[in-house]
């Protein structure tokens, strides 16, 4: 059995606190392989059934990402028109994306019509798929900060758009579009909280016993 010490449990914490939902990217270019060798630690993660149904489209086109670009800023104007007087004002400060400055942009769908795993788990709760496929993401993202790189989970989309732009099969689901690159800086504090949009809240708020 594969036994890991205090010292990197203290670490492995380091880098759950460290973690960042990145907006604010370098444009310097990713090395050559990196988004390759964050998919494969990604498809370690556990999946329903052994489903695996992790679908990853890398965005390399410079056509289809200004697409992409355009339908974030149609539905992040829509967003902003359902809050009111100060709210409003404080969410029209925020900068919800890092699109235009990333240098990798990831697609990820999860692929519901998939024979894998042949329906193991599923019967009862088909949407531990879409579970399984978000814990793929939760991977990436961690594996990513280990190595300084920030990774940036843009969800101000529209999924039916973003099909057509991508050119996708209609069962695949789509459950994030990621930006990829080097922070500008790092902190141990979201952004949002630092903006005042909410805070961090202990485990306490959201545990019941019974």
């Amino acid at each position: 059995m594969v036994e890991f010490d205090h010292a990197f449990r203290q670490r492995l914490r380091e880098l759950f606190v460290w973690r960042r939902d990145v907006r604010r990217f370098r444009t310097d270019p990713l090395p050559v392989d990196a988004i390759d060798r964050l998919i494969e630690t990604a498809c370690l993660s556990p999946s329903v059934g052994l489903s695996q149904p992790w679908r990853f489209v890398i965005a390399d086109d410079a056509v289809r990402r200004q697409a992409v670009i355009d339908d974030f800023k149609s539905c992040n104007a829509d967003a902003l028109n359902t809050y009111a007087g100060e709210r409003a004002a404080r969410y029209a400060t925020l900068k919800l994306s890092g699109l235009e400055q990333a240098p990798g942009h990831i697609a990820v769908f999860a692929d519901k019509a998939s024979d894998i795993g042949h329906g193991l788990g599923r019967a009862t709760m088909p949407e531990t798929t879409e579970y399984s496929v978000v814990a793929a993401i939760t991977a990436m993202w961690l594996a990513a900060r280990a190595e300084g790189i920030g990774l940036g989970w843009v969800s101000i989309l529209n999924p039916t758009r973003i099909h057509a732009i991508l050119d996708v099969p209609d069962t695949w689901k789509f459950i994030a579009y990621l930006c990829v690159g080097y922070p500008e800086a790092e902190c141990d504090r979201p952004e949002l909280e630092q903006a005042k949009w909410e805070h961090r809240r202990g485990a306490d708020e959201f545990t019941l016993r019974r």
